[in-house]
């Protein structure tokens, strides 16, 4: 019988579902304080007077210190462990995020940018962290699936974000008892801080870097020796630079960053000032249940197909959903009204999210294992963020100029991303795992 094949020890499913709920929560938490900008985007704009580029250079600023800091502290998490990379990432984000509603009193771009961007910086220890922790607790023919619930707490912390923002700007009843009348903008920052420290506690409180710090075995046999650790980041280095499909994957992944970023960071904006929708309307409302429902499925479909379908192999899913996005984005851009837009944008999170979960965390743990899994999840995910960032700045000037440009940014990165899947499509697995 085959390790993949062996019965978990009794009490080892529970004990790795509270090891994963608290991570997942935290993350989620993560997500609050990083989805809070889009929300805030024109409200920030309207009160100190940035133009659209302007913004983009705080989102794109923020994304490429995410994508540095993937690949540096994804060494570091390799050495601190996931836990506790996790915890720095969130102490991180609570002060800058303090920080960055305090920030509101000076109003100053310069302030804003460079609070972001240490924010995206220590965020960066969060995917790393995370995958780190669960490549130690689930089998390579359980990741997939894992990725998938990875995409749900992704888009739980979409939602809760989407759902409070709004609330906090507009005002709400509280358990239908207390009114809370609309907030400044500052509290969409302030909260989700407040959010992420209770929550950063009870992971420190209950969470195991490895199922042996529970008293369980190991869930897969160690490639490793012990003896070789400090030899480790020399192997991995040059396993990278000599194997391109880690550099295709990467590549893919920058282009679904630009895809996902281009929707998440400026969707409220575009529904906005081209629709002229309010944020606590019904269409809005909408699509905060609706992109955060589809992108979970997504991911979990994805997750599913690429392990019991296609035996682990990650390339056909992704390469599939890439040419899809692609078609999507351009029927989105022949359409007008207020229903196709709630409609393409939906089914744009569907396909990205997808492959951010199949790319990003299945394949990183795939190609890192267990003890390389931090630093293949941030060299990876970098690169998503690095993408990312050029639905920034870039994409925010174009936007100065008109929304006709919105979908028409996009659409070359899904044709690409599939492109390059077709290239890798063949082999049985995206890499083999660095040892």
């Amino acid at each position: 019988m085959t390790a993949t094949n062996v019965p978990h020890p009794p009490g080892f499913r529970a004990r790795r579902g509270l090891n994963w709920g608290c991570v997942g929560l935290l993350y989620t938490s993560f997500y609050m304080c990083r989805y809070n900008l889009p929300i805030a985007n024109s409200a920030i704009s309207a009160e100190f007077g940035f133009s659209k580029s302007q913004m983009g250079w705080i989102i794109s600023t923020a994304l490429f210190a995410y994508a540095c800091g993937q690949i540096i502290n994804g060494l570091l998490t390799d050495r601190l462990g996931g836990k506790r990379a996790m915890l720095i990432g969130a102490a991180g984000t609570i002060v800058m995020n303090s920080l960055f509603g305090i920030a509101s009193f000076a109003g100053l771009l310069a302030l804003f940018v460079t609070i972001r961007g240490i924010d995206g910086y220590l965020q960066a220890f969060g995917a790393p962290g995370m995958v780190k922790i669960n490549a130690a607790w689930f089998r390579k023919n359980e990741r997939g699936r894992f990725a998938g619930i990875f995409g749900f707490m992704i888009n739980a912390g979409r939602f809760l974000i989407g759902y409070l923002g709004p609330a906090l700007l507009a005002g709400f009843m509280l358990f239908g008892l207390f009114e809370i009348p609309p907030q400044h903008w500052r509290w969409l920052f302030w909260v989700p801080a407040g959010i992420t420290a209770v929550v950063a506690l009870v992971m420190a409180l209950n969470v195991k870097d490895t199922p042996q710090q529970a008293g369980f075995s190991s869930v897969e046999p160690e490639t490793t020796p012990a003896n070789e650790v400090e030899t480790r980041l020399s192997v991995v280095l040059k396993t990278i630079a000599t194997n391109p499909v880690v550099w295709i994957v990467a590549l893919a992944y920058a282009c679904t960053g630009a895809v996902r970023q281009g929707v998440d960071q400026w969707f409220p904006r575009f529904m906005q000032e081209v629709h002229h929708v309010q944020l606590r309307s019904p269409q809005f409302q909408i699509l905060v249940y609706l992109i955060p429902l589809v992108a979970t499925l997504g991911s979990l479909v994805s997750g599913y197909v690429s392990d019991l379908i296609f035996n682990g192999r990650r390339a056909p899913v992704a390469a599939a959903l890439y040419f899809l996005e692609t078609v999507i984005i351009l029927s989105a851009a022949q359409f007008s009204s207020v229903n196709s837009a709630i409609f393409f944008l939906v089914l744009i999170a569907f396909t990205a999210n997808s492959t951010h979960s199949i790319l990003g965390t299945a394949a990183a743990m795939d190609i890192g294992g267990a003890k390389m899994a931090g630093f293949a999840s941030g060299l990876i995910d970098s690169f998503q963020y690095f993408g990312g960032s050029l639905a920034g700045f870039v994409l925010g000037a174009l936007l100065d100029k008109s929304w006709g440009s919105y979908f028409y940014f996009m659409a070359p990165f899904g044709l690409i991303g599939g492109c390059l899947m077709l290239t890798i499509i063949g082999r049985i697995s995206l890499a083999k795992p660095v040892s």
